[in-house]
């Protein structure tokens, strides 16, 4: 066939001969070339792990071997996360934690995974969809715990104690209640109480758990309703006494609820048979919109059509008044879920 590149600049390929580009085109080199040590090559570097035929190695530690040793999933968990092995009682704690975020009944994750389930898809799919259930409104473990993270180093900035730190935490994050880590919701279940009992009867509790009980102190002085720690509250500040922080919070227990999301849905498909596209029925009995009412001709449009167009302010308040009155217009949703990226504190992502 002769040279490639004599071949090319014969034929002609569009203005790569043009005598205005800054190298000759068809004289550039084909295949491999001596490598430039001079610039970086594009390649993964990892300081979490490294795998051969012969071993996994996490943080220096051969995976291999810490299981022959007797250590556990949770041990791992330290090792990946924060290069170490972890006391007997964190162990304990992070088992603690785990065990309760695992399961929570026939929630909207475990919702999730049995919708997607009747869909005759995968389990793994299934899964994903959970843990995009789990949600940042949901298990904002970012945003919370960046959030105690900025207020203790603004107390040590300011010189504040503990309480005043908290109460400044609360009068300034008053409408992110979601993720405050202090509600309504655990006044009667002691899950939160107990759980924070646990780190303390441990020996793992430490500022973090104890910013958080003041931050409850706070919340219940300024707050018209009662309030205390919820499993918020409790299962991020337990996570971060342990040395976890927050991104990985969010990571660990997403996962951990995954795995239930997987046995609702095995016992879904096990129950019930998958749902064909469009087989489903939705009754009029379960429909409270408009009656039932006849489709104009096409001629009549403009003697029923009506525009949105408002030429007043006064005009644009009352028809936005009305419009929060249609369910699923969208005009009665108050505030949308902010991108959790800007929400959970973190300024630059991939970078330090």
């Amino acid at each position: 066939m002769g040279d490639l590149n004599d071949i090319k600049k014969k034929r002609g390929i569009g203005h790569l001969d043009s005598p205005k580009m800054p190298f000759d085109y068809f004289n550039r080199e084909y295949g491999t070339v001596p490598r430039d040590t001079k610039r970086a090559p594009f390649q993964w570097v990892s300081e979490v792990a490294y795998k051969n035929v012969h071993r996994i190695v996490s943080r220096g530690y051969d995976t291999s071997e810490l299981m022959e040793e007797g250590y556990g999933v949770v041990d791992v968990l330290f090792v990946d996360y924060q290069s170490r092995i972890p006391l007997i009682e964190e162990e304990q704690m992070l088992n603690y934690v785990m065990i309760l975020a695992l399961e929570d009944g026939l929630s909207a994750p475990a919702a999730m995974s049995r919708i997607v389930a009747r869909t005759k898809t995968f389990l793994t799919q299934a899964a994903a969809a959970s843990i995009l259930a789990f949600g940042h409104a949901y298990g904002a473990y970012s945003a919370f715990g960046n959030r105690l993270e900025r207020y203790l180093k603004k107390a040590d900035a300011q010189k504040l104690t503990l309480a005043q730190a908290a109460e400044l935490l609360v009068r300034e994050n008053a409408r992110e209640h979601e993720s405050l880590g202090v509600s309504g919701l655990m006044l009667k279940d002691p899950a939160a109480q107990r759980m924070i009992a646990r780190a303390e009867k441990l020996g793992v509790a430490g500022k973090y758990i104890a910013f958080m009980k003041e931050i409850a102190k706070a919340a219940q002085t300024q707050s018209p309703e009662p309030v205390d720690i919820d499993m918020l509250g409790a299962t991020g500040a337990v996570m971060m006494d342990l040395g976890f922080s927050a991104e990985a919070t969010w990571a660990i227990l997403a996962v951990t609820r995954a795995l239930a999301a997987g046995a609702h849905y095995i016992e879904e498909i096990e129950r019930h048979p998958y749902m064909r596209l469009g087989e489903a029925l939705t009754p009029k009995e379960d429909y409270d919109g408009p009656a039932d009412r006849p489709v104009p001709p096409l001629k009549d449009r403009a003697k029923v059509a009506q525009s949105g167009v408002c030429k007043t302010v006064d005009a644009w308040m009352q028809a936005r008044e009305e419009r929060k009155k249609l369910v699923g217009s969208g005009y009665a949703i108050e505030e949308e879920i902010e991108d959790p990226s800007k929400k959970s504190g973190i300024k630059k992502v991939g970078k330090l």
